[in-house]
């Protein structure tokens, strides 16, 4: 997959159609200075959007694979173009996350690009930790990462919300205290 060719296809078209999106995964902690090896593209998108992504992707050449309520998953023919996941933004938590995207560039500056702020991409790896405990150790070693890169900045208040609307207020104490704080 062309990470660049697709990023910049798909953010051009989105910023056309207006498209309220995020970048999440893998190359959003690359963004945020956490390599971590990926072989898809992630987002975060307003349900409410999804048909104009819908048209996005198949005029690009992609075939939606898969559909919920909660995500949808496309898939092209094409190598290059590879594999794009969208997770559908309706709950209030996910739409704020939207909001307080950061605008970043990427690529040697090349391309500025919305990704969705550490403590959000936090947010989204406890309740993948929560829907699927096998996920925990690789996920807390990418929250871990993720929050050392620069932890005096990071929103602990919103992270301890997270951890209490799922239940894992226990989390909260072992990621923060991992950080020495």
């Amino acid at each position: 997959m062309d990470f660049k060719i697709v990023l910049e296809k798909l953010v051009s078209a989105f910023d056309k159609m207006d498209v309220r999106y995020a970048l999440m995964g893998g190359l959003a902690l690359g963004v945020w200075g956490v390599p971590r090896a990926t072989v898809d593209i992630d987002f975060l998108i307003r349900r409410d959007d999804l048909e104009k992504v819908d048209r996005i992707m198949h005029d690009l050449g992609y075939e939606c694979r898969h559909r919920s309520e909660n995500v949808s998953q496309y898939i092209s023919p094409l190598n290059l173009f590879g594999e794009v996941d969208f997770l559908h933004a309706f709950r209030s938590a996910s739409i704020e996350m939207l909001q307080r995207a950061a605008e970043k560039e990427v690529h040697g500056g090349s391309l500025r690009i919305k990704v969705l702020r550490p403590e959000d991409i936090v947010g989204l790896k406890l309740q993948a930790i929560k829907n699927n405990p096998s996920r925990e150790y690789s996920d807390t070693a990418d929250i871990r990462q993720l929050l050392a890169v620069s932890p005096e900045n990071v929103d602990w208040n919103l992270i301890k919300t997270y951890c209490g609307l799922l239940g894992l207020d226990e989390m909260y104490d072992e990621i923060r205290g991992g950080l020495g704080k």
